[in-house]
């Protein structure tokens, strides 16, 4: 099979309706219902889809007799056409932005502690200079915060970068550890044991991020640290204002960082439990793209960020 040359994409005449079939196929996963939803009759899409398996000299999508899925080269195809018109999308708001008069767009994803902490911050101090800077966060966990950041949602991330991915691929400025600690509601019966043990918890009630996202790691690592087995009744939830939703109407436990409960966990409703010991999780950092260059807005609200980093640390 030969190989493609580096400029693949103008030899095979790449146009942007490719990438909007392949990611409508990916959601469709049917050629007749993926064409009617781009508004093309379905010979039209089979032809631009044809044609271009043919320029690559492989077959992106499996045909079946019910529709089609994309294969593994399909998969790179649909990840990266996201990425494009993801970038695209932003493109047109950043210069919107700009033609009203603003300074411009960023969006920028993080994970709970810093986004509720030194995010707010940066941004209502980079108002001050650039007013009309728009600016969009979602929080969310690290392990879904990098690849959409790879897919172009995010200008960068305040995360850890997650296993699987190559760190050479990022820019990883640490920002510092984060202590967790276990949330109670106040005159929980807990409370009346100093330090807590873990031990004496297992019998009450938890809501946890779900398994895999890495506060519910390091619950579960504590747990088999002591010889404790783990709680058993657990509601999963990545939101932690439902879990603290939970904790103020029963005994449920809840954990989350030290500087999110001090701000969010009011003292005459919550309490933290004493515990023995300080419970760690890995540092988090400002995570950008090596190979993206940052737009004005993002770049001055990276510098606002990395300002209160040093004047806190």
């Amino acid at each position: 099979m030969a190989t493609l040359a580096s400029d693949w994409f103008l030899r095979a005449r790449l146009k942007l309706r490719h990438l909007q079939l392949f990611l409508a196929l990916d959601e469709h996963r049917n050629l007749h219902r993926a064409a009617e939803s781009l508004s093309m009759n379905q010979p039209a899409a089979s032809k631009l889809l044809n044609d271009l398996e043919d320029q690559l000299g492989v077959v992106l999508f499996d045909r079946h007799p019910r529709g089609m899925t994309p294969n593994w080269y399909g998969e790179i195809m649909v990840r990266h056409a996201r990425s494009i018109v993801s970038q695209l999308t932003h493109t047109g708001e950043e210069i919107n932005a700009m033609r009203e008069g603003n300074a411009g767009m960023v969006a920028v994803g993080a994970v709970m502690a810093p986004a509720v902490t030194i995010l707010t911050s940066a941004v209502e101090r980079v108002h001050r200079d650039l007013p009309g800077l728009k600016v969009r966060v979602d929080v969310d966990v690290s392990k879904r915060l990098v690849p959409r950041m790879i897919e172009g949602e995010f200008d960068f991330v305040i995360s850890r970068i997650p296993e699987g991915f190559t760190a050479e691929r990022f820019i990883f400025e640490e920002i510092g550890e984060e202590d967790i600690c276990i949330v109670c509601r106040e005159g929980h019966p807990a409370m009346g044991e100093a330090p807590v043990s873990l031990d004496t918890l297992t019998d009450y009630p938890w809501s946890l991020q779900p398994p895999g996202a890495l506060l519910r790691q390091r619950v579960d690592n504590l747990f088999l640290h002591y010889g404790v087995q783990p709680p058993k009744y657990i509601v999963d939830s990545p939101d932690f204002l439902v879990s603290l939703a939970l904790v103020d109407k029963s005994d449920t436990l809840t954990v989350t960082t030290r500087q999110v409960a001090e701000m969010l966990c009011a003292p005459q409703r919550f309490s933290i439990l004493p515990f023995g010991e300080p419970i760690r999780v890995q540092p988090y950092g400002l995570v950008s793209l090596r190979d993206k260059r940052l737009s004005p807005g993002a770049s001055a609200l990276m510098k606002t960020l990395r300002e209160i980093i040093r004047e806190e640390a």
